[in-house]
């Protein structure tokens, strides 16, 4: 490795639905995080990885930052800044705007107690003139010291070789953290349950979504194919009818939807059984969300 390589960690911040998952999915290649237009998708902080000759950014995608209205909403928050603290640099994505709302504000007012460099990324340039685009940058220019404002769009791939220049140029020289062909550090479950998890987002009322959690109780390979028994967990009885449907309607499409993406991640056959149970409250137990992979303690 030569002395000239860069090694270190972007924050990916940013009120729900600015596209955060989205650019993830687009700067790694491939399809880590899940993505809906649901608030509120990414739950864990996810590390992708990206690989190149000149260096490695280890990429975490952090839960939106928002005000908690429930335990799982505490954990969510506090991963967010929790992260904002032990990376060497910060991506706060936003959408082109001349407004700024009391959701941006209240990342600002965060962003403003850390030293950590700031890049500003506009979203979603594809959906504006280009001649607006100096303004929606004046408007934030004016609210924080930013290292660098990098206009983009997630879903065209526009400008993003620019955003890696300048995340690079925010890094320390060192060797790389993982192997070249290390994308992710979620474990292969994980990913499968999150999804599942995706394609119950789209597929469902609006108001259930949030009170959805996925498990893996089997997961097993049988020559080319694997075996996949997962669990969908909501917290009321009527949630579960609508999440099976009709005569298990709406169930077959979450899992004929899910089966499609996992299968391409794991390049072979899936057999993929759905399950849906109801748990109440699960999303202020401290018990159940440890067993859905939610660590209470990562909320201290």
């Amino acid at each position: 490795m030569n002395d000239q390589y860069k090694s270190g960690f972007a924050a990916l911040i940013g009120r729900p639905n600015v596209g955060k998952s989205t650019l993830m999915n687009c700067l790694i290649g491939q399809k880590i995080a899940i993505t809906s237009n649901k608030p509120q998708t990414t739950r864990n902080r996810i590390q992708t990885v990206y690989t190149s000759k000149e260096g490695q950014i280890v990429f975490v995608d952090t839960p939106g930052i928002h005000k908690a209205k429930n335990r799982l909403g505490d954990y969510m928050v506090n991963v967010a800044s929790k992260s904002l603290k032990e990376v060497d640099v910060i991506l706060w994505l936003v959408e082109p705007s001349n407004f700024i709302g009391a959701g941006e504000r209240h990342i600002i007012e965060q962003l403003q107690k850390i030293n950590t460099p700031v890049i500003l990324v506009i979203n979603k340039i594809d959906k504006v003139k280009r001649e607006d685009i100096l303004a929606f940058i004046d408007t934030y220019r004016k609210e924080l010291d930013f290292a660098e404002i990098v206009p983009v769009s997630a879903l065209k791939s526009e400008n993003t070789d620019e955003l890696i220049k300048c995340i690079m140029a925010y890094l320390p020289y060192g060797p790389a953290f993982y192997d070249e062909d290390v994308i992710t550090d979620q474990p292969e479950r994980q990913i499968v349950a999150e999804l599942i998890r995706e394609k119950a987002l789209y597929c469902l009322e609006e108001e259930i979504p949030h009170g959805i959690a996925v498990t893996i109780e089997r997961m097993k390979r049988r020559g080319k194919i694997v075996d996949i028994d997962a669990t969908i967990v909501c917290e009321k009885d009527s949630h579960k009818g609508i999440i099976i449907g009709k005569q298990g309607s709406m169930l077959k499409k979450i899992g004929t939807t899910a089966r499609a993406d996992i299968e391409e991640m794991l390049e072979c056959r899936v057999n993929l059984q759905l399950w849906v149970k109801v748990k109440k409250d699960w999303r202020d137990s401290d018990f159940l969300l440890k067993n859905f992979g939610y660590n209470p303690k990562e909320r201290e």
